[in-house]
């Protein structure tokens, strides 16, 4: 059974942010490219019910937090990147648990992207 087995998903897929990222001098000098991919649990019976905004997970207003976070922010990891953004969208939204996909496409040669997927839950 995997984490969010049982649960109704929101979902954000391949959400394109500039940041500054990294441990090596040049990448504190530069913006890149990192990707989010967020699958966040939330009960949409009500909303697809209602048929009302108020009734569900806004995702372009998570989106929008998540964009306006991460532009503004100058990690040097990804995963330090991902457990801050996880913690936002826990603490700030209705959200019971995410599973959040950080990609850094180029960072590695020969491979499209690199990153880190961690799963989260707001009790925790």
């Amino acid at each position: 059974m995997s984490f969010l087995d049982g649960h109704d998903l929101v979902f954000i897929e391949d959400l394109r942010i500039q940041t500054v990222i990294g441990i090596y001098d040049w990448e504190r000098e530069i913006t890149q490219t990192v990707s989010l991919d967020l699958s966040m649990a939330f009960d949409i019976r009500k909303a697809g019910v209602s048929d009302h905004i108020d009734d569900t997970l806004d995702y372009k207003s998570v989106a929008k937090r998540l964009i306006t976070f991460v532009e503004a922010s100058e990690f040097q990891l990804v995963e330090a990147l991902a457990e801050h953004c996880a913690r936002i969208v826990l603490t700030e939204f209705p959200v019971s648990r995410l599973r959040l996909k950080l990609s850094k496409p180029g960072a590695v040669r020969g491979s499209s992207a690199v990153g880190v997927i961690i799963e989260r839950a707001a009790d925790a």
